[in-house]
């Protein structure tokens, strides 16, 4: 656990010691990782950017976000939707993003998901938020290497999301979506957003 100055704080704090290798990492951590997210775009991102990370690191997706973004229309759900297969052979040719073809189509394909989930939830954000009664669950880990890669939360959603139609996900990558849209707290109890995030 290295000891950072947060800017605004006067005092050291420590962070989870997976978010030490480089500053775009850190600030990820320390602005956006575990944060509840509530806003139906940004979890949709969100879970597509974690899709796109199967089979590599993070760091690899956080250096390419800006990229995704673009070449996603910021992940608006309905123009998302609505790619054609004209727009997936142009995304199979953008250097920008992950080109694979399955992560694409599903990225396509799971946003007209999200919109069925709208119609009948009104927000993709309720839905997924009610699998644990609206709260965050906070876990207690004081060391990186006790935090799990699926548990029994993630097993649920991932069997109702692929009941719906949703593809390319599993119970490892929606665990992952859980941490960093704060559905699940998994800051170690020594870092210092763990008892920030409620």
């Amino acid at each position: 656990m290295t000891k950072i100055k947060v800017l605004g704080g006067d005092q050291l704090k420590q962070r989870c010691s997976w978010a030490q290798e480089n500053e775009k990492m850190k600030l990820y951590h320390d602005t956006i990782w575990g944060i509840p997210l509530y806003d139906d775009q940004r979890l949709f991102r969100k879970l597509s950017l974690d899709i796109n990370q199967a089979g590599l690191s993070w760091q690899t997706i956080l250096n390419k976000e800006d990229h995704f973004d673009e070449a996603f229309d910021e992940f608006n759900l309905k123009k998302v939707a609505a790619y054609d297969e004209k727009k997936v052979e142009e995304l199979l040719t953008n250097p920008g993003i992950i080109r694979n073809r399955r992560k694409i189509e599903a990225t396509i394909h799971n946003a007209q998901k999200v919109i069925e989930i709208q119609k009948e939830f009104g927000l993709f954000s309720d839905y997924l938020w009610a699998f644990n009664q609206h709260k965050v669950l906070k876990n207690a880990y004081t060391d990186q290497t006790e935090v799990p890669t699926t548990n029994d939360l993630s097993d649920t959603i991932t069997k109702d999301l692929k009941r719906i139609g949703f593809k390319f996900v599993g119970s490892t990558i929606i665990y992952a979506f859980l941490e960093a849209v704060g559905i699940i707290n998994d800051h170690v109890t020594t870092c210092f957003r763990y008892e920030e995030i409620q």
